[in-house]
């Protein structure tokens, strides 16, 4: 699946690559964010949470505030089930999704067909398709002993960000700690998407790797996920211009 040249990562302005997480619940405090944040930064991510609750709506409304939308629900089923949710999605107007790399080679590769197809049938860009590695939440133990990984977590990032490549994916969502790895294996054009990254002025919450914004786009991150540290700031539109003056300061 080709690359759209706007979303390309090396053509990438430093607030487009800035991925505001609205992580509410309540549809006018997302509208709110939206509001205030629309014109200054790139991409809102909405994850289960809000779509949820919210319904598809929200996809609308953060649209016509300029914005454009991560719809982060992770899907991960057999392949059919997966590549048809997917094509759903993407009709609602989706700029991003997102599937479990667990899934295998059939799961993704027939959904990022399903999107090719959808895209010619509507004459509208799909939306980009981005694998889900290991979850940022399990450390090293929980990986062996409770999912059952044999392989270190940054191997398994490897190998999932490989077979997310050849299946026809877009990227991947890793830890910053990944990006040498991920960068190594699939080059640079491969798109990262990546939390875990909090400005060094920030709290650092119940996040434990983390990254600045600068050191992540530095180590080849195409977008960043930031959440608190914009939406809970006095003022969200100055953090988010600081964040965006970071992101410049970067050398690439």
């Amino acid at each position: 699946m080709a690359h759209h040249d706007d979303r390309r990562k090396d053509k990438l302005k430093a607030k487009d690559r800035i991925i505001v997480a609205l992580d509410v619940s309540d549809f006018e405090k997302a509208r709110e964010l939206v509001q205030v944040l629309g014109q200054d930064i790139g991409y809102f991510k909405v994850g289960m949470e809000l779509f949820y609750s919210a319904g598809p709506g929200v996809i609308d409304m953060i649209k016509e505030a300029g914005g454009r939308v991560f719809l982060d629900l992770k899907m991960h089923d057999i392949p059919n089930t997966v590549a048809q949710g997917a094509r759903a999605v993407a009709r609602y107007g989706a700029d991003m999704i997102n599937v479990h790399a667990a899934g295998g080679r059939e799961m993704m590769s027939r959904t990022a067909e399903a999107l090719v197809d959808l895209e010619r049938e509507t004459g509208r860009p799909r939306p980009l398709l981005i694998a889900v590695t290991v979850l940022t939440s399990l450390d090293q133990a929980a990986a062996k002993e409770e999912v059952g990984l044999e392989r270190t977590i940054g191997e398994q990032v490897k190998l999932w960000a490989r077979l997310a490549q050849e299946s026809g994916l877009d990227g991947v969502v890793a830890s910053p700690q990944e990006l040498p790895v991920i960068r190594e294996a699939c080059g640079q054009e491969f798109v990262t998407v990546i939390p875990g990254v909090r400005p060094a002025w920030a709290e650092k919450n119940d996040q434990k790797r983390i990254m600045t914004p600068k050191e992540a786009v530095e180590a080849g991150a195409s977008y960043l996920v930031i959440g608190r540290p914009i939406t809970q700031a006095e003022d969200p539109q100055e953090a988010a211009a600081k964040i965006i003056q970071e992101i410049e300061e970067a050398v690439v």
